[in-house]
């Protein structure tokens, strides 16, 4: 698919992240805006919730954007979601009636940037293969590097939807209860091995009641958006065993500001790996799943030391994250709109492509150069990272925002 032309220009630019052909969702706020409801193109915001108070969008069941989150039009059918993009597409495509709309435009760098929905609940996924072999070969070798359901299940536990918080929010250095390696009994202490998960996360539309299948699940799902799960390492050595991660991973989940569509997905779809083991038929693939969306991480230290210390791709994934809401929901378990699917750490086959410093610096034991006077094997106070991703499409890009964080101290409290 080429480029779609806006009246815009700044959205024609081949290196824009917000083409037409992205129309991401967000909620903003600015001097003159409280938190609302809005849409990127170019370098701007299209204030949808004022669009919609004068009657310039009027789709069936609406209003849409009349509180400042995106869950009303999530919840609704895929009829909605693109009449509503449809219509979107039509006021700011070339042609349309620029001046009609110029008092509707809200300059980005003039914005704040708010969780685009209300998350409901929140899951994370283990369900990377490069990662978790990466993983198990570290702590038990590699003959016992995947555990022996790996290859049959996608492998998750249940988050805090409570600690999810959009890109930009500072995060603070968890106190923990962990045991070093050399000492008889735990201690309660700041987490020395701070660390990011460079994650896909997928944002429930249309909720379920009972079991779907693969591509009911995939239909379900609104958008995406960038998600780092934030991991105190130290903390979850100590405590993961026998029920998994808890306490290393409550301290917060960061996500991008824009939840980038299906719809703008489509031309990038791509099949999963092939299978080692054959997949029971509740999450047996059933077309291209997942997507080829370039993804990167850079690391810039309290001096001003910056570098991208990693650069992988999506299409990496062993499960993609249909099939990982259609495991959840075999249960019978509901599935709510706002409901986010963390995809697990997504990393390549070369350490280059690793997408935490677990894996980069391998435990610790390896770490990376930053510049000439900065090596880092874990996070360090003051360390801000960045998560970025995009699609490259035939002159233009599909972006996310950037998803990023900054390491505060430790507060005891």
């Amino acid at each position: 698919m080429p480029l779609q032309k806006s009246w815009l220009a700044s959205a024609n630019l081949p290196d824009c992240p917000f083409p037409l052909n992205n129309l991401p969702y967000g909620v903003f706020s600015s001097d003159r805006h409280e938190p609302s409801c809005g849409i990127a193109i170019g370098d701007m915001i299209f204030d949808c919730r004022t669009a919609e108070t004068e009657g310039l969008i009027d789709i069936t069941g609406g209003p849409y954007c009349d509180v400042p989150y995106w869950n009303k039009l999530m919840a609704a059918d895929q009829s909605i979601w693109q009449a509503f993009r449809n219509h979107i597409i039509a006021l700011l495509q070339d042609g349309a009636d620029a001046e009609k709309l110029s008092h509707l435009m809200v300059k980005q760098t003039d914005a704040t940037m708010h969780l685009p929905c209300q998350i409901s609940e929140y899951t994370d996924f283990y369900a990377g293969r490069h990662h978790a072999t990466n993983v198990g070969t570290m702590f038990r070798g590699a003959e016992n590097a995947l555990p022996p359901n790996w290859l049959h299940i996608p492998i998750g536990y249940n988050g805090r939807a409570s600690s999810v918080v959009i890109s930009g929010t500072p995060i603070t250095r968890p106190y923990g209860q962990l045991k070093p390696p050399t000492a008889d009994k735990p201690v309660f202490a700041p987490s020395n091995r701070f660390d990011f998960e460079l994650e896909m996360g997928a944002l429930v539309g249309k909720s379920s009641t009972g079991p779907v299948s693969v591509d009911e699940a995939d239909d379900m799902i609104f958008g995406y958006v960038l998600l780092n799960d934030w991991s105190a390492r130290d903390i979850q050595a100590w405590e993961y065993q026998p029920l998994g991660p808890f306490q290393a991973k409550a301290t917060a989940t960061s996500i991008s500001p824009w939840i980038v569509t299906r719809a703008a997905l489509e031309p990038f779809r791509v099949m999963t790996p092939e299978r080692i083991e054959p997949l029971l038929d509740h999450i047996k693939d059933t077309g291209p799943m997942l997507y080829d969306i370039h993804l990167s991480v850079s690391l810039q230290s309290k001096d001003g030391d910056e570098a991208e210390i990693t650069r992988t791709n999506y299409s990496e994934m062993y499960y993609s994250s249909a099939q990982q809401l259609a495991h959840h929901a075999s249960s019978g378990c509901p599935m709510r709109t706002g409901d986010l699917i963390g995809s697990g750490t997504i990393s390549g086959p070369e350490r280059q492509n690793r997408g935490s410093l677990l894996e980069l610096s391998w435990g610790g034991k390896e770490p990376i150069t930053i510049s000439p006077n900065c090596e880092r094997s874990f996070i360090e106070d003051h360390d801000i990272i960045t998560l970025e991703g995009w699609a490259e499409g035939d002159g233009y890009q599909i972006g996310f925002g950037s998803c990023s964080g900054a390491l505060l101290p430790a507060v005891k409290r």
